[in-house]
C-alpha cells in the first residue's frame, strides 16, 4: 500500500487526522533483502522526503498545523485485531546507546580488537539479528585471530559472543537508563483498554525483548503482551516470518494487524506479511526510505505533543472516504 508521509515535529497536526492510501506496486521481499545484504558496506539508504508532505494530486495533503486540501477520510470506530510493536528503535531507542555498547563491551572483553563507531553500527544494523550481524562482518572484514577456523565452531563462537551480550544489555536495561519512547506505553494501555491484542515482534534475543517490556513497562502490562523474539522463526526481518508467526498464534487476520516500525526491513517484514504499518522514526533510522509506510512520523508521542492513538491505527484499516 502507497502511503501518505507525515513528518511531525512538536506543532504536528492532532490525533484524529486521518491519512487516504491507494494501492501501488512495492517492491518484493527477496529484492529488498538482496538490496540491504549486498549493501552490508559502502551504499547508504536512499532519503525519504522528511520535510514535506508527498502525495499524488488524489491523496489529502497534510501539513503542519493541520491544514490539508483534497480528499479527507471519515471518522470510523473500527480498532485493529492486534497491535504489533518493533522492540529496538520503537519501544526504546536502545540501538546507538544500548546494543552498539553491549556488544562493543563484549568484544572487549574477549580481547577480540573490535569496535563498533556509531556509523559503522548504523551500517550493520541493515542486517537484523546480531548473530547474524557479527557473522557478516566477521566475513567481509576478516574473523579475529582467536576465532575458531571451523564453520561450525565459528557459529558456536558467535553464540557465545551473543550470549554475553545479551546478558551485558539486560543489565543495563535493568538500571533503567534508557527510557521508553513518547506514547508507547499511552498507546499499549490504550489497545489492551479496548481488548485489542498487543504483541511485540522482535529479532533481538527474546530474554532482551523480555527485559524491555517488564522493566519498563512493567509486570502488569508485560504480563498481557505476547512476546515473539529471536530465534522463533529460522529467518529474520525483512522476511515476514515473525510478523506471520504473530498473527496465526494470536488467532487474527494479518489485514486486521497494524505494526508499529521504525526500520526499512522492519517495514518490509509488516508489509509483506499484508499488515497495515506506521513508522516512528528512529536516530539511526531517520533517512531510510518509508515510502511503503501507511504513515510516518517522529514518535507516537504523549499529549500534547501526541502524533496518533488507537482510533488513528483503527482508521488505516478503512477505505471510506468522503469529499
Amino acid at each position: 500500500m502507497a502511503s501518505t508521509i507525515i513528518s511531525s515535529s512538536s506543532s504536528s497536526p492532532s490525533t484524529k487526522a486521518l491519512l487516504c492510501h491507494r494501492k501501488a506496486s512495492i517492491t518484493t521481499l527477496q529484492s529488498h533483502e538482496r538490496a540491504f545484504y549486498s549493501s552490508l558496506f559502502g551504499i547508504r539508504p536512499r532519503r525519504s522526503i522528511t520535510t514535506t508532505t508527498t502525495t499524488t494530486a488524489t491523496r489529502p495533503v497534510i501539513r503542519r498545523g493541520g491544514k490539508h486540501s483534497g480528499v479527507r477520510c471519515s471518522v470510523s470506530s473500527a480498532l485493529p485485531s492486534a497491535l504489533l510493536f518493533d522492540c529496538d528503535g520503537v519501544l526504546v531507542d536502545t540501538e546507538k546507546d544500548g546494543h552498539r555498547i553491549s556488544f562493543n563491551d563484549t568484544f572487549a572483553e574477549r580481547e577480540l580488537g573490535v569496535t563498533w563507531d556509531v556509523d559503522l553500527y548504523g551500517e550493520l544494523l541493515k542486517i537484523g539479528g546480531g548473530k547474524e550481524r557479527m557473522t557478516a562482518y566477521f566475513n567481509k572484514t576478516g574473523w579475529p585471530e582467536k576465532a575458531p577456523k571451523s564453520d561450525e565452531e565459528r557459529k558456536e563462537f558467535i553464540a557465545s559472543l551473543h550470549k554475553r551480550k545479551t546478558e551485558l544489555f539486560m543489565a543495563l536495561i535493568e538500571k533503567q537508563l534508557l527510557p521508553l519512547r513518547p506514547g508507547v506505553a499511552k498507546l499499549i494501555d490504550q489497545a489492551l483498554g479496548k481488548g485489542v491484542k498487543v504483541a511485540v515482534c522482535s529479532t533481538s534475543n527474546e530474554k532482551a525483548v523480555s527485559a524491555i517490556v517488564s522493566c519498563l513497562l512493567g509486570p502488569e502490562r508485560a504480563e498481557q503482551i505476547k512476546i515473539f523474539a529471536g530465534d522463533v522463526v529460522p529467518r529474520k526481518k525483512p522476511d515476514p516470518a515473525i510478523y506471520t508467526l504473530a498473527a496465526s498464534t494470536l488467532g487474527v487476520e494479518p489485514s486486521r494487524c497494524v505494526v508499529v516500525e521504525d526500520s526499512a526491513i522492519g517495514l518490509a517484514a509488516a508489509k509483506a506479511a499484508g499488515m497495515k504499518c506506521i513508522v516512528t522514526k528512529s536516530g539511526y533510522t531517520a533517512d531510510e526510505d518509508f515510502l511503503n509506510a501507511d504513515a510516518v512520523f517522529d514518535c507516537i508521542g504523549d499529549s500534547p505533543e501526541e502524533r496518533f492513538d488507537l482510533a488513528f491505527c483503527g482508521s488505516l484499516l478503512e477505505k471510506q472516504y468522503v469529499s
